[in-house]
């Protein structure tokens, strides 16, 4: 039998000592928010995730895209698409999004991507900094597949995560941590990031005939962050993969 990277998931968490757990959702808002300098640089750093996620909606033209986003978080992706008009989101953690200002730009709200009804239709589905979170990440693609219309797109922005110049970037992150909670950043991060950037981009690749990528960096191996676009769904191996039929 071939090996797959989908013989890989679902995958599973370890649970979190108990001196993590204490600190953990303080520390995850003060992260999303940019509460710290080590967080307020990354931010910074991250905004080109975003804005390579946005690259295809500059344009008055594309402003009646129909957009999902996968793990919208904060909301902090809608400022960079001023234009969509027809958005809607996943986020199971309504904490993050409540207060949002940008929660009035939201069409619909679900907690899983399993509760978008068969039939539903976007021209663009988009992700930043999340793939690397999601244990069933091929389940979630597959779903997108399905969700797509055609000559859609799946735009996804990851951390070069499973490299080493992303492990080096980690340091100055990890430093702070270790400095304000006296624990070890690299505990927390293995809990976070369960999955590589490889490993996330051999998951679309299998279940789109189209992917092209872009880093903020050298190259694959010497970057921080990584871009793909994912175009041309192929219904049969996400349906097949979902135990559907098309």
């Amino acid at each position: 039998m071939t090996y797959s990277v989908l013989d890989n998931f679902p995958k599973k968490r370890e649970e979190l000592p108990p001196e993590f757990s204490s600190i953990y959702e303080l520390h995850y808002k003060k992260n999303r928010q940019g509460e710290t300098n080590a967080t307020s640089l990354s931010m910074r750093l991250e905004r080109w995730l975003h804005v390579k996620v946005a690259e295809d909606v500059q344009d008055e033209k594309n402003s009646g895209m129909d957009t999902l986003e996968i793990g919208a978080g904060t909301l902090n992706q809608l400022p960079f698409e001023p234009l969509v008009r027809n958005y809607d989101i996943v986020e199971p953690f309504v904490e993050l999004y409540r207060e949002s200002s940008n929660l009035n730009s939201v069409r619909n709200i679900y907690s899983d991507i399993n509760e978008i009804i068969d039939g539903s239709k976007y021209d663009r589905i988009t992700s930043v900094a999340v793939f690397e979170h999601i244990l069933n990440l091929p389940e979630v693609v597959a779903k997108a597949c399905t969700l797509l219309k055609k000559g859609g797109s799946l735009r996804v922005a990851i951390p070069n995560e499973g490299t080493i110049l992303w492990k080096l970037g980690t340091l100055f992150t990890g430093y702070e941590f270790k400095r304000l909670y006296r624990l070890n950043y690299q505990i927390l991060m293995q809990y976070e990031h369960v999955n590589t950037a490889e490993e996330i981009e051999t998951v679309l690749k299998y279940f789109f005939n189209s992917t092209s990528s872009k880093v903020f960096g050298i190259n694959k191996k010497l970057a921080f962050y990584r871009f793909i676009k994912c175009t041309g769904p192929d219904l049969d191996k996400a349906c097949q993969y979902l135990g559907k039929k098309i």
